[in-house]
């Protein structure tokens, strides 16, 4: 959205942005799932981090970038510890004890919160139009999550950890958001990922000890988490998010699990099912939705203007005689 306007012309860098984000994102979840087996939550988060930091740490060197403004240091450090710490934590854990669609339910539950936080503590309002693409999307993911749960069993600790990955994210959004007024998107992305690091730490053991035994396919996939789903999705996001609503964005992430089906069937040679494929459809649906602009009242017709008085004869009219008389002036016969 063109906000300097107020129009509805698409940002196409922004755009651009939101498609890589969701892309990396997506591919997160496959790279995980090869990892998860031989790292700990807390250390494949803590390991994915370090190297993000490293990554972000060197850009901003080499940009010579300055320290963000002290008033983005709340939702800098806000974000820093829920969504790059917390949500990532949680959500490794979570999905060691649940199923895949139990998590997928769950932890889509996120951007539906990001709609009604930003809503209410943003100010963005609640338009219609997102509400619904938000609930036609969350219907299509919790498709695709059925259908590619295998049935397998869930613990009330799983669900109790991927609805505090929910939660988290959210908040961390939420928390982002008003940094962006102070600082700029890479400021906020590297120091958020230097404190989501540092919030990890206590991990550093389990990833020490972790790190000697693991295959090197599981250790090149944290590298590629570190690189590119962390340092430079998280980039694109917080581009994006400076010019958009959070709402809005939010509801784009609803795209991430039919982009997620078709790398699963690219890379991984798991064929989708009809279910999984149609889930994956209403989720693209919703987003579209979701992205539709408001329509705008009418504007109510100019009110018709009262009959002004009647001109008086010009000098021109006197001097070549033709000027009405009184009588004519007034109207009378």
């Amino acid at each position: 959205m063109d906000h300097a306007t107020g129009g509805t012309r698409i940002d196409r860098r922004a755009f651009a942005a939101v498609v890589v984000t969701v892309v990396l994102w997506a591919s997160a979840f496959v790279s995980i799932r090869v990892s998860a087996e031989h790292y700990a939550p807390g250390a494949l988060a803590l390991g994915r981090l370090l190297i993000a930091s490293l990554a972000l740490g060197c850009v901003f060197l080499l940009k010579r970038g300055t320290l963000p403004d002290r008033r983005a240091w709340p939702g800098i450090a806000g974000a820093g510890v829920m969504w790059f710490g917390l949500y990532m934590v949680a959500l490794n854990w979570g999905e060691q004890q649940v199923d895949a669609g139990t998590a997928a339910m769950l932890v889509n539950i996120g951007p539906v919160l990001i709609a009604l936080l930003s809503g209410w503590l943003l100010k963005e309002g609640f338009p219609p139009l997102l509400l619904a693409g938000m609930a036609v999307s969350f219907a299509g993911a919790a498709v695709v999550g059925l259908s590619m749960s295998g049935g397998g069993s869930s613990s009330l600790a799983g669900v109790v950890l991927c609805l505090v990955a929910a939660v988290t994210y959210a908040a961390g959004v939420v928390a982002q958001k008003p940094a962006l007024r102070y600082a700029s998107p890479m400021q906020v992305t590297t120091f958020g990922c230097f404190v989501g690091a540092l919030a990890c730490l206590p991990f550093g053991g389990q990833l020490l000890a972790d790190l000697p035994g693991a295959p090197l396919p599981a250790t090149l996939n944290l590298v590629y988490l570190g690189l590119f789903p962390t340092a430079l999705a998280f980039s694109t996001w917080a581009y994006a998010l400076a010019r958009t609503t959070a709402g809005k964005l939010g509801a784009t992430t609803y795209a991430v699990p039919a982009v997620v089906v078709l790398i699963s069937w690219v890379a991984l040679e798991e064929v989708p099912g009809w279910l999984t494929l149609l889930g994956g459809a209403v989720c693209l649906a919703g987003v579209a939705v979701s992205r539709l602009p408001a329509r705008r009242p009418t504007a109510p017709p100019a009110p018709e203007q009262p009959p002004g008085p009647v001109a008086g004869p010009t000098a021109a009219d006197e001097a070549r005689g033709t000027a009405p008389s009184a009588d004519e002036q007034l109207g009378v016969g």
